[in-house]
C-alpha cells in the first residue's frame, strides 16, 4: 500500500541547509530555556509527596488548596484530573512517614468534606529522586553509545553513524526544549517517551539508510546527493504513513487518557514530529556533507572491483 499514487522526486537534500537552520534555531531556543528555566520535575526526581482524591461531588480546587495550607502544607499545588470530583495533590518533601502524611492530609481535608477518600498517596525521598535522575541520564547516554556502534557496525561507516547520532540526539533536545518552555511536568514516564522516541527515529533512520546502501549498490556512478534523494523518495510512504498511523493513537491520549498520560503523549507526540524531518534532513543530510561515497558504505570491495558494478 502506497501513500502517494506514484513515485514522488523530492529533491530533499537541495534544501537541507534551510532545515539546518531551523533544527539549528530551535535547539538553541531549547538549550537556552533548559538551562535558564529548566524543567519542572515532578516528584519522580525531586522528592516529595503525590496524592489522589475523591470527594463525593465537585469541589473546588481552592477550597482544597486553602485548607492544605491551614493545615500547614507548603506550597501545595492542587489539581482536578479525571472529573471534577477527582483532585490531585502534589506537596514537597516531607521527613514523615507515608502514614502519617495520610492521616494529616486526611484531617486537612474532611474539613472540606468529611466524605473525602484518600484514593492513592506515594512519598518519594529526596534521595531517592536524586539516584533516578542519575539513572535517567545514564539510560540516554548508554542508548546513545549503542546507537552509534550499532550503526557503524552494520554501515561500515562512521558517517551514517554521525549522522544517526545528531538525528536521535535532535530529537530529544527538542522534547527538552518543549517541556522546559511550556513548564510542563517532567515525570519517568516522559524520559521513557524519549527513549522511546529515541528508538523510534532510530527505526526510520535504518530503514533510509538500508535503501541508501541498496541504491548505492546499483548506482554507484550516481552523484551521492542523487542516491539519497531516490533513496528517501522510495521510504517516504511508508514513513508518512507509519507516522500518520502513530499520531492519530498519540493524539487520542494526549487528549483523553487524562493528566497522568498527559507529559508521555506529549513527548511522543513532539518526538514523532521531529523524528519525521530528522530521518531525512539531519541523519542522511549530515552524512552526505561528511562526504559518503559508494567507497564508505562497502569498504571490503576494492576500487577496481566496483568499477564492474553498474
Amino acid at each position: 500500500m502506497e501513500f502517494f499514487s506514484h513515485q514522488t522526486n523530492y529533491p530533499f537534500m537541495a534544501t537541507r541547509k534551510v532545515w539546518y537552520t531551523l533544527s539549528a534555531l530551535l535547539i538553541v531556543v531549547s538549550l537556552v530555556s533548559f538551562f535558564t528555566r529548566g524543567l519542572n520535575l515532578a516528584i519522580d526526581f525531586t522528592g516529595g509527596v503525590s496524592a489522589e482524591v475523591s470527594f463525593p461531588q465537585a469541589t473546588d480546587v481552592d477550597t482544597v488548596r486553602g485548607a492544605l495550607v491551614a493545615a500547614g502544607f507548603r506550597d501545595p499545588q492542587v489539581q482536578n484530573f479525571g472529573s471534577s470530583r477527582d483532585i490531585a495533590i502534589r506537596l514537597p518533601p516531607s521527613n514523615q512517614t507515608a502514614s502519617e502524611v495520610r492521616q494529616r492530609l486526611d484531617d486537612a481535608l474532611k474539613k472540606v468534606n468529611p466524605a473525602v477518600q484518600v484514593v492513592q498517596l506515594d512519598v518519594v525521598g529526596p534521595q531517592v529522586g536524586n539516584e533516578l535522575k542519575v539513572s535517567a541520564a545514564w539510560a540516554l547516554v548508554f542508548t546513545l553509545a549503542g546507537i552509534f556502534l550499532y550503526i557503524a557496525f552494520r554501515f561500515h561507516t562512521w558517517r551514517l553513524s554521525l549522522g544517526a547520532i545528531l538525528a536521535v540526539m535532535h530529537d530529544p533536545i527538542l522534547v527538552l526544549g518543549f517541556f522546559s518552555v511550556t513548564q510542563m511536568s517532567f515525570d519517568l514516564a516522559v524520559v521513557a517517551a524519549i527513549l522511546a522516541v529515541i528508538g523510534y527515529s532510530l527505526n526510520d533512520t535504518v530503514v533510509v539508510f538500508d535503501r541508501i546502501r541498496e541504491r548505492f549498490e546499483g548506482n554507484r556512478r550516481s552523484p551521492p546527493d542523487v542516491v539519497l534523494d531516490q533513496s528517501i523518495n522510495q521510504t517516504l510512504s511508508r514513513t508518512i504513513m507509519t507516522k500518520v498511523v502513530t499520531s492519530i493513537v498519540v493524539v487520542a491520549l494526549l487528549f483523553l487518557g487524562g493528566p497522568v498520560l498527559k507529559g508521555f503523549s506529549a513527548a511522543l507526540l513532539i518526538g514523532i514530529i521531529a523524528g519525521t524531518y530528522s530521518s531525512i534532513y539531519i541523519s542522511s543530510a549530515i552524512a552526505l556533507d561528511c562526504g559518503l561515497t559508494a567507497e564508505h558504505v562497502f569498504p571490503s570491495v576494492k576500487k577496481a572491483a566496483l568499477d564492474h558494478l553498474p
